[in-house]
């Protein structure tokens, strides 16, 4: 192979670099009842209360921690949690999954010194 076609070629490397942070975490209140069922979320809920709330994390093996964190912190229940992906889902009352985000936040910030962005809200 001649130095003009080695030009011609890029190579690209793709790495995950997981970092010790919570990028997104986000509040669904009063959520439309296809969304629990898409979700495969118990739709027995009373959905005038309920909220969703949507959390990832990473490295993704905290994902673990948070769930033990959100359930003890609230009457919250565990939608989805997924120590590979680092995504976490908890359904509950808006002031329940509030309540969990917070003690989620408050732990991973002054505990596990990680990077933690904003509770968003819709």
């Amino acid at each position: 192979m001649d130095m003009m076609d080695m030009k011609d070629k890029m190579r690209i490397v793709q790495e995950l670099v997981p970092g010790r942070q919570i990028t997104l975490a986000h509040i669904i209140a009063n959520p439309d009842p296809i969304l629990y069922q898409k979700l495969g979320l118990d739709p027995s809920l009373d959905y005038k209360r309920a909220a969703i709330g949507v959390l990832t994390v990473s490295p993704a093996e905290t994902a673990v921690i948070t769930a033990d964190i959100a359930l003890k912190a609230s009457g919250a229940e565990l939608g989805f949690v997924d120590r590979f992906s680092g995504t976490l889902i908890i359904t509950g009352t808006v002031d329940e999954v509030e309540s969990s985000f917070q003690s989620i936040a408050d732990y991973f910030k002054n505990v596990l010194k990680f990077t933690v962005c904003d509770v968003t809200r819709t």
